[in-house]
C-alpha cells in the first residue's frame, strides 16, 4: 500500500475540490466550494486574506452559510459563527496493518446507488451522523445493510484528497444496533480504499465516544484534532 502524504489532510476540502472531485466544484478567484446538494463543505487557501473572503462571499451569496470543516485560515470578525465542534481527524496507519478481507468484511452487503438516495435521507435525518443531501452519493461509494428489505445500515466515501479517501456517514438505524453492522461497513470501505493503493482516514466528533472505540479497535489512530466551524458571509449595508 503506497498510502498518500498526509499533509494533504490539513486542507482535505480544498484539496479534493481541486482534485478527484474537481467535476463536483465550483469556485470564484480562490474559493472553491460543492455543488448544491452535494456536499456544503467550503475552501479557501491556507493564510487566505481579504479578497479570498470576498470570493466565497461572491461564491456562495451574502448571508449565506458557509461550512468551512476544518479549514487552516479563520474568516474575518465580522463573519457571523453558526457553529462550532471539536473532534478528532483518525487515519489507517498504513503498511503492516490489517485489512479485512473483502469476504471477511462484506457480507450481507449491498452497494448502494440512486435508487436508494430517498432511504439514504431518511436514516441519515433518523441517525444524524454529519450532513448527508440529495446527491452525496455521487462522492464516492456507499454501502448498505439491509434488514427484511429495509435499509437499516449504511457508510460511504466522502473527501478525496491525493492518495487518501474519508469514510463517513456512518449509521445505523436505532432498532438495529448492537449487530456490528458500523464495523462491517467501515471494515469493507478501508478494504476497498486500500485496494486502490489509497489510506481510508475518518472524522469523529470528541463527544461520540463509542464510535472512537470502534474505530480504534478497527485499527485507526487519531492523527490530531479538528475543529468544524460554519459561519453565515457578511450581508452588504
Amino acid at each position: 500500500m503506497a498510502g498518500g502524504n498526509a499533509v494533504v489532510l490539513d486542507d482535505l476540502v480544498g484539496a479534493s475540490l481541486r482534485g478527484h472531485h474537481a467535476h463536483l466544484a465550483r469556485g470564484h478567484g480562490g474559493a472553491v466550494t460543492y455543488l448544491p446538494g452535494v456536499a456544503t463543505f467550503s475552501a479557501v487557501p491556507a493564510g487566505a486574506g481579504p479578497a479570498e473572503w470576498a470570493d466565497l462571499t461572491r461564491l456562495l451569496g451574502q448571508g449565506e452559510f458557509a461550512d468551512l470543516f476544518d479549514c487552516p485560515s479563520i474568516p474575518p470578525s465580522h463573519w457571523e459563527p453558526v457553529f462550532v465542534l471539536e473532534g478528532r481527524q483518525m487515519i489507517w496507519p498504513g503498511p503492516g496493518s490489517r485489512v479485512p478481507s473483502q469476504a471477511e468484511a462484506r457480507t450481507g452487503m449491498v452497494e448502494l446507488g440512486p435508487g436508494d438516495v430517498p432511504e439514504m435521507l431518511d436514516l441519515a435525518g433518523r441517525t444524524q451522523p454529519g450532513p448527508f443531501w440529495a446527491r452525496t452519493l455521487e462522492l464516492g461509494t456507499y454501502l448498505g445493510i439491509r434488514d427484511k428489505g429495509t435499509l437499516v445500515a449504511m457508510a460511504g466515501e466522502r473527501l478525496r484528497p491525493p492518495g487518501w479517501t474519508e469514510i463517513s456517514a456512518v449509521c445505523t438505524a436505532p432498532e438495529a444496533r448492537g449487530r456490528g453492522y458500523a464495523a462491517r461497513l467501515v471494515s469493507a470501505l478501508a478494504g476497498r480504499i486500500v485496494s486502490r493503493d489509497e489510506r481510508p482516514f475518518l472524522h469523529v466528533a470528541d463527544t461520540n465516544t463509542a464510535a472512537i472505540a470502534l474505530y480504534e479497535r478497527l485499527g485507526f489512530e487519531t492523527r490530531k484534532p479538528v475543529t468544524f466551524r460554519g459561519f453565515r458571509t457578511p450581508v452588504s449595508s
